[in-house]
């Protein structure tokens, strides 16, 4: 007999982040995968070079235990809870992507022309992805956080700046999607 996986209905993901939240809330801590990064770079050494790593990491030694469980639920959520179902895309979703060059959207998650093996064989996806965690890095510095601790832990405990941080992140992801991605395509 075989099980078919689909994705946690938000019902209960989202109940689920709500309860990590109070938890993390209660006992004083933040979430934000940009301050867990920053914690594996002072561990590795990133302290030597900037004096924004030169912090005491052991206070914060939890947010290594938060970038472990990101690495191993992401490899369990492809490797066993997946079904191996496309992305239900909206179909006029689906030939605005085929008009842009994706060949098949949808049939996974991320598209192949872009987060393949293959595709770092050509310049054009490394310049891409540099300049793209470049600005990403830019970005997440400048806004004193990533999306996931603005969105998430900053919204959360009714921050002004996280608010803000917010739109913006939406109004670069509406400027992004509709204006610059179909000029880089």
């Amino acid at each position: 007999m075989e099980i078919i996986l689909n994705p946690w209905p938000w019902y209960i993901s989202g109940p689920l982040i709500a309860f990590v939240m109070a938890l993390l809330l209660y006992f004083g801590k933040t979430f934000g995968m940009s301050s867990n990064l920053r914690t594996m770079c002072t561990v590795l050494g990133a302290n030597k070079f900037s004096d924004f790593f030169k912090f005491n990491w052991k206070e914060q030694k939890w947010n290594l235990i938060v970038v472990l469980g990101a690495i191993i639920g992401g490899f369990i959520a492809t490797q066993f809870l997946s079904n191996g179902s496309p992305t239900n895309l909206n179909p006029i979703t689906i030939a605005e992507l085929q008009d842009l060059g994706l060949e098949n959207p949808g049939a996974t998650l991320l598209p192949n022309e872009m987060f393949s093996i293959e595709a770092l064989t050509s310049i054009k996806p490394i310049i891409l992805l540099i300049i793209g965690g470049l600005l990403v890095g830019f970005g997440t510095r400048y806004a004193s956080g990533c999306t996931s601790g603005h969105a998430i832990t900053g919204l959360s405990s009714l921050q002004k700046q996280s608010l803000i941080a917010v739109i913006g992140f939406f109004i670069g992801g509406l400027i992004m999607t509709n204006f610059i991605l179909p000029l880089i395509f």
